[in-house]
């Protein structure tokens, strides 16, 4: 009962952790606006340790090579502790499996905040269409790039903007082979909770 409760506990800190990292990457490739007051937030939360990574890993045209690294060390060392933690001690378990599997659960965090946030825009696109909240057009930015390519194929429809659908389509079969991968690495239901 208590390896379940530090396993949660574990799990939790660490995928808030890890989606405040990954948001600085993601707002980084979106470029939006870093004056914004969550964007003052994330970059705050996260520059500790971005700060030495950035020394061995440069940014590299727009996307910050150094957050996503650290998203997968922490996702690394949240697996291995959860493994420790399953097998009472310290277990024969192979790097690269920790590495492989570190690098599907992030790929998979990055496809579940977009989900989440075109749900957000599209949301807020029927309820508050003109609002100026920080949050909202933060949410904005970040979807842009994803939504921007599937809107310049798509043809006009008269005002209504079906990009959202096929955004959610892509990303649902994203999840889905994210979720097969997960299993053919072996992670079984280690990778069904992240």
């Amino acid at each position: 009962m208590l390896a379940e409760i530090l396993i949660t506990i574990l799990m939790i800190a660490s995928t808030f952790y890890m989606t405040v990292v990954l948001l600085r990457f993601l707002l980084q490739l979106a470029r939006a606006d870093f004056y914004n007051p969550i964007s003052q937030f994330v970059v705050k939360a996260t520059n500790p340790p971005l700060r030495p990574l950035r020394r061995i890993i440069p940014g590299w045209g727009g996307i910050d090579g150094a957050a996503l690294v650290l998203a997968i060390i922490i996702q690394a060392i949240t697996l291995f502790l959860i493994v420790i933690a399953l097998n009472s001690g310290i277990p024969s378990i192979n790097p690269l499996t920790v590495l492989v599997w570190a690098v599907l659960n992030v790929a998979s965090l990055i496809v579940k905040i977009y989900f989440w946030s075109v749900i957000a825009v599209v949301v807020v696109s029927w309820i508050a269409p003109q609002s100026g909240h920080p949050a909202i057009q933060l949410v904005a930015q970040i979807t842009e790039p994803v939504m921007r390519p599937v809107r310049n194929i798509m043809p006009s429809m008269g005002g209504l903007d079906l990009s959202p659908i096929v955004v959610f389509l892509i990303l649902n079969v994203l999840d889905v082979v994210l979720n097969h991968m997960k299993v053919a690495a072996g992670m079984g239901f280690l990778g069904a909770g992240m």
